[in-house]
C-alpha cells in the first residue's frame, strides 16, 4: 500500500489519466477521491458514475446529455457527466462492464475532449480528468475482445492496482483499530478492543469481499457485543477457504505449457507485467516476445 500512495502522491497533481484495477471492496473509488483531493481541482467537482448500473440505451444521455425534444422524455435541456465534471475530475467506475459500440463513443469523446448532447449537432469542449476503474484484467479483456486496446491507452497512462487484503495481513490491525474507533463513536458504545485470538482469526481468514468485508463484519460486531472485548466468536466470517488449484496438464508439450503457466500467471497479478515477469524469472522484454508470440 505504501507504492499505492507513493504513485498517488506522484500523479495526483497531473492531469493524466488513471486506471485503477483491484477486485471489489479493495477501495478504488477512495483511490480515485484522494487523486482528486490531492489534484489541482480539488476545489471542482468530482462526478462518479457507475457504468455498470448505466443501461445502453441511456448511456449518451446520461454521459453527454441531451437537448429539449430529442426523445420522448426529454422535456428541457440537460448537461450529461462530462459537461457537469468539466473543469473537475469525472471517475468512471467498473468501465470494464461498457458494451464495445459504447467503447467506440467515449473514446471518440475522450480524443476530441467535446461532447455532443443526443439530439444536437452543436460540439461543446470539456475539460476533465478522467479516472476509470474495474475489477478486471485489462489486458485479459482485450485478449478476449471485449475491450478496446485504444481505448485502454487512452485511459491508461498510468494504473494504481490495489492488492486484496488478503496479501495485506499486516494492515488487517490497523484496519480493525480504524473500523472499531469509527463505529463505536457512530453508535455511541464503549471503546471497544480485540483479543489477540481474534486479531489471528481474523488475520487467517482470507476476505472474499477484502476491506469492504472487513469494514461490515466490525459494523457488526460493535453493534451485537455487548462486550468491550470482542471474542472470536462474534465475528461471523461464513464464507469458505480459498484454495488455490493446481495446474494440471493434459498434454505435457513444452510451448503449451509455457503458454498456460503464462496465462495463469499474468491473470494473478491482474495483467501487471512487471510482476508477472519477475515471478516467471522473465525480464519485461522476454515476457512481451512470448506474449507476442502465443498470441496473447
Amino acid at each position: 500500500m505504501q507504492k499505492v500512495f507513493n504513485t498517488i502522491q506522484k500523479v495526483a497533481k497531473t492531469d493524466a489519466n488513471i486506471l485503477i484495477t483491484g477486485e471489489n471492496g479493495t477501495g478504488k473509488e477512495l483511490v480515485a477521491r484522494e487523486l482528486h483531493r490531492q489534484s489541482v481541482r480539488a476545489n471542482e467537482v468530482f462526478i462518479s458514475v457507475d457504468m455498470g448500473a448505466i443501461s445502453e440505451t441511456l448511456f449518451e444521455s446520461e454521459l453527454f446529455g441531451h437537448v429539449k425534444g430529442a426523445f420522448t422524455d426529454a422535456k428541457e435541456d440537460r448537461a450529461g457527466r462530462f459537461e457537469i465534471a468539466s473543469g473537475g475530475t469525472l471517475f468512471l467506475d467498473e468501465i470494464g462492464n461498457l458494451p464495445l459500440p459504447l467503447q467506440a463513443k467515449l473514446l471518440t469523446v475522450l480524443q476530441n475532449r467535446q461532447v455532443t448532447r443526443v439530439g444536437s449537432n452543436i460540439p461543446r469542449s470539456i475539460d476533465v480528468r478522467l479516472i476509470c476503474a474495474t475489477n478486471k484484467s485489462p489486458l485479459e479483456m482485450v485478449v478476449q475482445n471485449i475491450f478496446r486496446q485504444d481505448l485502454l491507452y487512452r485511459i491508461n497512462t498510468v494504473e494504481i492496482q490495489l492488492p486484496p487484503l488478503r496479501e495485506r495481513q499486516e494492515d488487517i490491525a490497523l484496519l480493525v483499530d480504524y473500523f472499531l474507533d469509527l463505529y463505536t463513536k457512530k453508535y455511541q458504545k464503549p471503546k471497544k478492543r480485540i483479543s489477540s485470538a481474534t486479531l489471528k482469526k481474523l488475520e487467517k481468514y482470507h476476505w472474499p469481499g477484502n476491506v469492504r468485508e472487513l469494514q461490515h463484519a466490525i459494523e457488526r460486531a460493535v453493534i451485537m457485543s455487548d462486550s468491550n472485548v470482542l471474542q472470536p466468536y462474534d465475528f461471523f466470517l461464513t464464507a469458505p477457504e480459498k484454495r488455490e488449484d493446481g495446474l494440471v496438464f493434459d498434454r505435457l508439450n513444452l510451448e503449451e505449457v509455457e503458454k498456460i503457466v503464462i496465462q495463469k500467471v499474468i491473470a494473478k497479478h491482474g495483467g501487471n507485467i512487471s510482476r508477472a515477469s519477475q515471478e516467471l524469472g522473465l525480464t519485461r522484454t522476454s515476457l512481451y516476445r512470448r506474449l507476442e508470440k502465443y498470441g496473447l
